[in-house]
């Protein structure tokens, strides 16, 4: 469940736990890949084009990050995702 708050004017969202979860789980899915491939955050960093501190807010599975930058350094690592639709 998404919940929208909004606090002084920003507004941000509240994610259930599963989501949370799924998110932390692709985080260190990406960590794992990364070095098991024996690459360092600013290897993956220079090869996706973001700041190294954006590997590490991936990897740290940071809700706030854009799904792109968790999708890219996946699919950097050959990691696939697949969305699953309720009732499909």
């Amino acid at each position: 469940m998404l919940v929208h708050h909004s606090d002084r004017g920003s507004q941000y969202v509240s994610i259930d736990g599963d989501a949370l979860q799924a998110i932390k789980d692709m985080g260190l899915a990406a960590r794992l890949a990364r070095t098991n491939a024996g690459e360092g955050q600013a290897v993956a960093a220079a090869r996706l084009g973001v700041h190294v501190q954006m590997i590490a807010r991936v990897e740290a599975g940071e809700p706030g990050v854009a799904i792109g930058h968790v999708l890219g350094l996946l699919a950097l690592y050959g990691i696939a995702t697949k969305l699953h639709l309720p009732g499909s």
